[in-house]
């Protein structure tokens, strides 16, 4: 499939190009700037596009098979930046899936989405946001997925995981390492079993394919 990976830049996004450069699938990778461009190539990405989530980037998805939605506004802007990247640039994203006829859509979620209010001050924006994109890709025809890892550490890949459809009832001193969570977003997009899923994902002890077939 050639899957468009938006966030690119980030963290996880270009984690996840290197993840499908690796794989069967080939990677499209979508970046504000012009001076990202070579960079995400090197990565291995087969196409760098322009596109900006505050504006339209409808042209990103032609000819495109899958949408990996990694995007996030990152904990140094403020809540209106988390409006219109992390919840409207993803409402956009699935309109435009929708509109090109793109079914496959993986969103990058978080652990506490749930119930928003648990999170404190600093977290509340970021979570309702996430929670209120997650429900309205709930509402579309895509077959989409949303992964809501944990806290993300920058350890390296363990391939190991424990899934929760309902929710972990703790996450002390649990995290995730950021290369799992790419390779994962990557494993589900041709995971029938995980269409019109939602989990949340710590590192544990199953492998990937263990922990997705108990979903």
């Amino acid at each position: 499939m050639k899957v468009l990976v938006i966030g690119a830049n980030g963290q996880v996004g270009r984690r996840v190009v290197q993840e499908l450069a690796a794989s069967q699938h080939e990677a499209v990778a979508m970046v504000r700037k012009e001076e990202q461009v070579n960079h995400l190539k090197e990565l291995g990405a087969e196409n760098v596009v322009l596109g900006d989530l505050e504006k339209d980037f409808s042209e990103a998805f032609e000819g495109i098979d899958a949408v990996i939605f990694a995007a996030g506004s990152g904990g140094s802007t403020g809540a209106d930046k988390t409006l219109t990247i992390d919840l409207w640039g993803s409402v956009k994203a699935m309109r435009y899936a929708e509109e090109k006829g793109v079914k496959r859509f993986v969103q990058l979620s978080s652990v506490g989405t749930p119930d928003p209010d648990q999170g404190g001050e600093k977290m509340k924006p970021y979570l309702v946001a996430k929670r209120v994109a997650d429900d309205m890709l709930k509402t579309t025809d895509l077959d989409y997925t949303i992964v809501r890892p944990g806290a993300l550490s920058n350890d390296g890949k363990s391939g190991k995981i424990e899934v929760s459809a309902e929710g972990f009832a703790s996450l002390k001193d649990r995290s995730i390492p950021r290369a799992d969570v790419a390779a994962l977003l990557v494993k589900v997009l041709d995971q029938p079993n995980t269409y019109h899923k939602t989990f949340e994902v710590l590192q544990g002890q199953a492998s990937f394919d263990d922990g997705l077939a108990s979903l």
